[in-house]
């Protein structure tokens, strides 16, 4: 699918799908990719979170896979610009705790849980267009993307920024625990059986290690507009 195919059918909308790793600067860059073609916008991630936020304040444990995809399929979930709300209230700070985050990277390996929150990925797809971030968006969500990108950094420079996103909120952090945390998202996220993050040969690779977000950024609208000068 070309960028310039649009109907009236939502699912005609292009999608530019942006997979990486915890830490790699996708949210960011595919927010401002979003922002500067005027698209909606995804943060796949949200959803997970927002499972694991459900859990703990109904007590469902993070093995309880039933009970999981029971409350991914029937939460009351809303999103306005940047403001995600459950249940009628705005839960934003609380989704990007520490606790939340590790939770929600447990859910994310239950298949029933992904099945259960397809359909309301899917739902994002609309005129004008959407960019989707996530680490499953340009092979199983949205496999037709038009664009597909998997942006990723050295491990060094995601501990760098994940250590700047935690001090900045105002909680203790050690280097060392926060590059072990990561190293074991990625393994988790590698390797579980339902849809495992990886580069596939049809996604762009985009190394942002050393990169600005506005590089980063003009990068993937180059290739944006490669596509739609082809």
């Amino acid at each position: 699918m070309t960028p310039e195919r649009q109907g009236t059918d939502p699912h005609s909308a292009p999608v530019i799908a942006i997979d990486g790793p915890s830490a790699s600067g996708k949210g960011t860059v595919a927010a401002r990719v979003a922002q500067a073609l005027g698209y909606h916008y995804l943060d796949s991630g949200a959803l997970y979170r927002l499972v694991a936020l459900a859990a703990m304040r109904h007590g469902v444990t993070l093995d309880d896979t039933a009970g999981l995809a029971r409350l991914a399929a029937a939460m009351d979930v809303s999103f306005n610009g940047r403001r995600i709300c459950l249940d009628g209230v705005d839960v934003g700070d609380a989704l990007r705790s520490e606790d939340v985050s590790r939770a929600a990277s447990r859910v994310a390996s239950q298949g029933a849980v992904r099945a259960a929150l397809l359909a309301r990925q899917r739902a994002f797809q609309r005129p004008p267009g959407l960019v989707a971030d996530g680490r499953d968006m340009g092979s199983v969500v949205f496999p037709g993307a038009s664009l597909k990108v998997f942006l990723t950094a050295d491990v060094a420079t995601r501990a760098e920024r994940r250590y700047k996103q935690l001090m900045e909120k105002g909680m203790c952090a050690r280097m060392e625990d926060v590059v072990e945390d990561l190293a074991s998202r990625d393994e988790r996220d590698a390797s579980r059986a339902v849809a495992p993050l990886r580069h596939y040969p049809d996604a762009n690779f985009l190394d942002t290690t050393g990169l600005t977000v506005d590089q980063a950024v003009d990068r993937i609208l180059a290739w944006w507009r490669d596509l739609a000068a082809g």
